[in-house]
């Protein structure tokens, strides 16, 4: 399992939004979707792809990492589990 932060979303933005723009760069549909919305400047949402092993996400990841979409320069990182 990974999971990925994509951050700095527009407001307003769809979860089907989302993972239509993800699947262009290549990644699987992702499996579930958390929304984080912060202060409301830089909303981010938590992504988890079962069945993707983090050096595939690694790849994937650097695709979209500060590529500009929908008027905003989205960040994305791979979080990872310090305790599992």
């Amino acid at each position: 399992m990974a999971r990925l932060m994509l951050g700095n979303v527009e407001p307003g933005t769809t979860d089907d939004e989302i993972r239509d723009f993800l699947v262009k760069y290549g990644f699987p549909p992702y499996d579930g979707i958390e929304h984080e919305p912060g202060d409301g400047s830089r909303p981010a949402v938590v992504l988890t792809f079962t069945g993707v092993d983090a050096s595939a996400m690694f790849e994937l990841q650097k695709r979209v990492h500060e590529m500009f979409w929908k008027k905003r320069k989205v960040t994305a990182r791979i979080l990872q589990d310090r305790y599992a």
